[in-house]
C-alpha cells in the first residue's frame, strides 16, 4: 500500500503548528501567573541567532559564537517633557520603609513619591527592612540618598529624617496599593492626610505583574520619573557590581566579554507548589539542569559564563557547570576585600541588591523563576537597552532559535516601562 505524500506533509505541518501554539502559550502563562499573587508584599508567586524580532526590537549578531543579540538603544525617557513645572510645596511628612529586595523597592519608592506629589507634602528618605526582626539598615548603605533627592528635586521636597518635633503618634498608616493612581490618592488617603497632618505608607501588592493595559491610561510621569530616574546604588556598592560585571566579561573572552545572568535560587525552587503545571504542560520554574539543557539548545557554547543569583554554590548545580564550566555564584567572582562586608553579614539585602543590578546588567537573562525579581528586572533592561531576557521553556526539537523564546513584556511591549520610553 502506497504512502499519500500529501498526507505525510500535511501531518508534519500539523505536529510543527502544536509546537508552535504550545510554546507561544507557555510564554503568556509564565507571564500570566504574576497576576493571580492577593495579598501583601510577602507573597510569592510565578507566572545561533539567524532572525530578527518584528519591529527591529533586537537584531542578531552575526559572525559571534551563540545566538547572542545587539542591544538597543532606541529608547528614550518621555516624561522630562511632561513634568509640570509647579511649585514644590510641603504641607505634612509621608514616610515609608523599603522591604523584601530591590525588585520591590522600585515598586515602594514610586508610590510615595506618588502620593507625596499629590498631597503636597514632603517625602522623608526610608529606612530599608530586612526579612528578619530587627534587620534594618539606612538608606545611604544601599542607595544613593543625594542622586534621588536631586532627581525629585523639581517635584517634591525630599529630606533625609522626621523632625524631632513630629510624634510618630501623629502619623497615621495608610496601606496603599502598587501603581497607585492619582485618584485613589484623592478619594482614599488625602483625607486621611487632612486629618492627621502627616502618614506612613505601606504597599501592598495586588498582582506582582507589571503589563500595561489599555485601563491604565497614560502613565504619570512623576511614576515614571521615580520607577526609572531616582535609585542608584551608593558609589562603594556600586563599585563592587561593575568589578563583578568585569569579572564575568575577562572570563567571556571568546564570546566577545558577554554573559548570562540566571536567576535561580535553590530555597525558592524548593518552595511548595513551585513544580506544578499550567497551560500545555508549562512549569513555574526550572531547575539547574532544565535550564543548562534550554540554553544548549538554543546554541549557547559550552565556554558560556553564567552568574547565577543562588546565594552560595549548591550540589544540586553541579550539573550545570559539567555543561557551562564557567558558571558562577557571587562568592567567586566578587572581590575578596568586600566579601565579609557584602557576603558575610546576617542580612542578605546586599546580595539580592547585587544580584538584581548583575541581572539587569548582563547580555543575557533568563529567569527560572517567575516573580516581580523577573518583571522589574525586565523594565529596568528596557531603560537600559537591553531587551534580551529569554523565558525558559522545556524544547522538545534538538535545537531552537532565541528568538522564540524572548519574553513577552519585550516581544510584545506590554511592559510598564513601554510607557515611560519612547
Amino acid at each position: 500500500m502506497g504512502v499519500d505524500l500529501r498526507q505525510v506533509v500535511a501531518g508534519i505541518l500539523t505536529i510543527t503548528m502544536f509546537v508552535m501554539l504550545g510554546q507561544m502559550l507557555h510564554r503568556d502563562y509564565y507571564d500570566s501567573l504574576q497576576e493571580k499573587a492577593q495579598g501583601d508584599a510577602h507573597d510569592i508567586e510565578f507566572e545561533g541567532s539567524r532572525v530578527s524580532v518584528k519591529d527591529s526590537l533586537v537584531g542578531a549578531l552575526e559572525g559571534n559564537k551563540g545566538p547572542w543579540m545587539d542591544d538597543n538603544n532606541d529608547l528614550n525617557p518621555c516624561w522630562p517633557t511632561l513634568l509640570s513645572d509647579e511649585a514644590v510645596s510641603s504641607k505634612g511628612y509621608v514616610t515609608f520603609s523599603l522591604t523584601n529586595g530591590p525588585e520591590y523597592h522600585i515598586s515602594q519608592i514610586t508610590d510615595a513619591v506618588m502620593v507625596a506629589k499629590h498631597l503636597g507634602a514632603t517625602l522623608v528618605l526610608p529606612d530599608i527592612r530586612g526579612s528578619k526582626p530587627g534587620d534594618e539598615r539606612s538608606f545611604e548603605d544601599i542607595y544613593n540618598a543625594d542622586k534621588l533627592i536631586k532627581s525629585l528635586d523639581n517635584v517634591i521636597k525630599v529630606v533625609k529624617q522626621l523632625p524631632e518635633e513630629v510624634s510618630l503618634r501623629d502619623i497615621a498608616i495608610v496601606k496603599v496599593p502598587t501603581r497607585v493612581t492619582e485618584d485613589h490618592i484623592k478619594e482614599n488617603i488625602e483625607p486621611i492626610f487632612k486629618s492627621k497632618g502627616n502618614i506612613r505608607v505601606a504597599t501592598y501588592f495586588p498582582s506582582l505583574n507589571l503589563r500595561k493595559s489599555s485601563q491604565d491610561g497614560e502613565t504619570d510621569p512623576v511614576a515614571c520619573l521615580a520607577m526609572f530616574g531616582s535609585l542608584e546604588l551608593q558609589p562603594e556598592l556600586n563599585a563592587v557590581v561593575e568589578s563583578m560585571i568585569e569579572r564575568l566579561r575577562t572570563h567571556s573572552e571568546k564570546s566577545g566579554g558577554r554573559f548570562i545572568a540566571v536567576d535561580l535560587r535553590i530555597e525558592a525552587l524548593e518552595k511548595k507548589n513551585c513544580h506544578s503545571t499550567g497551560v500545555g504542560g508549562s512549569k513555574t520554574c526550572y531547575n539547574a539542569q532544565e535550564i543548562a539543557v534550554f540554553l544548549r539548545k538554543l546554541g549557547f557554547a559550552g565556554d558560556t559564563t553564567i552568574y547565577l543569583t543562588q546565594p552560595r554554590w549548591d550540589s544540586s548545580l553541579n550539573i550545570l557547570k559539567d555543561i557551562f564550566p564557567k558558571t558562577f555564584t557571587k562568592e567567586a567572582v566578587m572581590p575578596a576585600s568586600k566579601r565579609s562586608k557584602y557576603l558575610e553579614s546576617e542580612s542578605s539585602e546586599y546580595e539580592n541588591v547585587i544580584d538584581f543590578y548583575i541581572s539587569s546588567r548582563s547580555d543575557v537573562f533568563v529567569p527560572a523563576i517567575s516573580g516581580l525579581f523577573y518583571a522589574n528586572t525586565v523594565g529596568k533592561r528596557i531603560a537600559l537597552g537591553k531587551p534580551q531576557v529569554l523565558v525558559p521553556a522545556e524544547i522538545s526539537e534538538s535545537s531552537s532559535l532565541a528568538t522564540d523564546f524572548i519574553s513577552p513584556y519585550i516581544s510584545k511591549k506590554n511592559h510598564l516601562a513601554y510607557s515611560c520610553f519612547c
